[in-house]
């Protein structure tokens, strides 16, 4: 079983592909985690958890889903893991969060991807070359992992330094606090009321009021998926994006063939 949660695509795209390589299921887990749904889930096939990387670890609100959802059946769990070409510590809590359940940590792999993450000028805007050649190098790289868990094998990352963990673990919840907030997110005049910002919110920090969509909360996940999924580009977080480039991994699926198999 596959679980996975993507903000813009990228996830979900591996997930699938490793779904479609290896004969099994993808679930998309966003109405579980906004229902707090922690029905427990069973497999006669290994655990595999696809998910991307916010602030160096996984998105917070995953790793508090996957400590309280049992996993039942299979006891291997594999991580994969996206990002813009660093995944921090999420390995390093992957590892914790499976042994506590009293499953095996099967290891994981960390792909690199376009980002998605433009609420920051910190991270410069990819060129059409290179966001493709990243989707074709992961493509390239999901045979050889699918391989390496048909056969049952542990998958082996980069070492994670002892400092990493503790310079990014007392940072990660300092930096969601201080800098992930709800505030500058708005709705400009071509806002046509659809909803798909609300429904596609994690944490359900988005309301739609009169026809707009409203943020509550004093911080949120900044996972991008209300400003990147807007049909019209209508969301904006202050005056950072106003004139970037929006990002879906389904703009670029021609990169790929439809089989999912390199051009």
């Amino acid at each position: 079983m596959i679980l996975y949660f993507s903000a813009t695509g990228n996830t979900r795209f591996v997930a699938q592909g490793l779904a479609a390589r290896l004969g099994d299921e993808a679930l998309d887990l966003l109405d579980k985690i906004r229902r707090s749904d922690y029905t427990p889930i069973q497999s006669d096939a290994p655990f595999i958890i696809c998910a991307p990387t916010y602030v160096c670890e996984m998105p917070r609100f995953l790793t508090a889903w996957l400590r309280r959802t049992p996993l039942t059946g299979n006891r291997d769990v594999y991580f994969i893991f996206t990002s813009g070409g660093y995944a921090g510590i999420s390995g390093v809590l992957a590892r914790s969060i499976v042994r506590k359940k009293g499953l095996r940590y099967m290891g994981c792999a960390n792909l690199t991807m376009p980002r998605n993450y433009i609420a920051s000028d910190a991270y410069p805007e990819l060129e059409t070359a290179e966001i493709e050649r990243r989707i074709r190098q992961t493509n390239g790289q999901l045979e050889a992992i699918a391989a390496s868990i048909e056969r049952q094998e542990r998958l082996r990352s980069r070492h994670v330094w002892l400092f990493e963990v503790l310079i990014t673990l007392p940072f990660n919840p300092v930096w969601s606090r201080v800098r992930q907030g709800v505030r500058d997110f708005q709705a400009t005049e071509k806002c046509v009321g659809c909803g798909k910002c609300a429904r596609g919110c994690p944490l359900n920090v988005i309301r739609i009021v009169e026809g707009k969509p409203v943020w509550n909360g004093k911080s949120c996940a900044h996972c991008m998926s209300c400003i990147q999924n807007c049909p019209v580009e209508a969301i904006e977080y202050g005056n950072v994006t106003q004139k970037k480039q929006r990002y879906r991994f389904e703009k670029y699926r021609y990169a790929v063939q439809d089989d999912g198999r390199v051009k």
